[in-house]
């Protein structure tokens, strides 16, 4: 057995992306860490929020989720983050509703099924109709990871 031991705020959720990486979450940040050892990688800040879930699909996307109902969807590979969404809750339910409590990606990896504070489970699919010319990413070379895992 191995424990790795950190020194942030509590651990909220861990999502394993491969059988050499896997990421925590926590109060506004999440880290990527290296198996077998637990040798950091990187961290991937930017939420404003307690981050409640995570999730990764086959294609490294890794979406996070928030008491804000904050959803960040990062490239594993770079950390880079490259779409932003709020989760709007349930007409009737206060602001404070849109909290995200769990996600997960159904076995095709394209639609993302979410369960939210304000007692609903909502799924989102892919933009068929999105281009690069429609949804353009406004990607930063330089923040590519310098170190190979």
């Amino acid at each position: 057995m191995f424990s790795l031991t950190v020194k942030y705020p509590l651990v909220v959720n861990v999502v394993i992306f491969s059988s050499y990486t896997f990421a925590s979450a926590s109060a506004d940040n999440i880290k990527e860490w290296k198996f077998p050892d637990g040798n950091f990688i990187q961290n991937l800040p930017g939420h404003n929020a307690i981050i409640n879930a995570l999730t990764v699909n086959s294609d490294g996307v890794l979406v996070s989720g928030a008491d804000n109902g904050s959803m960040h969807f990062w490239d594993w590979k770079t950390g880079y983050n490259f779409q932003r969404m709020q989760s709007l809750a349930q007409p009737g339910s206060i602001d404070s509703e849109a909290g995200i409590f769990a996600l997960q990606y159904d076995h095709s990896g394209s639609r993302l099924i979410t369960a939210e504070a304000d007692k609903t489970v909502k799924i989102y699919k892919e933009d068929d109709s999105a281009t690069e010319e429609s949804h353009p990413i406004n990607w930063r070379p330089d923040i590519i990871k310098k170190k190979k895992y």
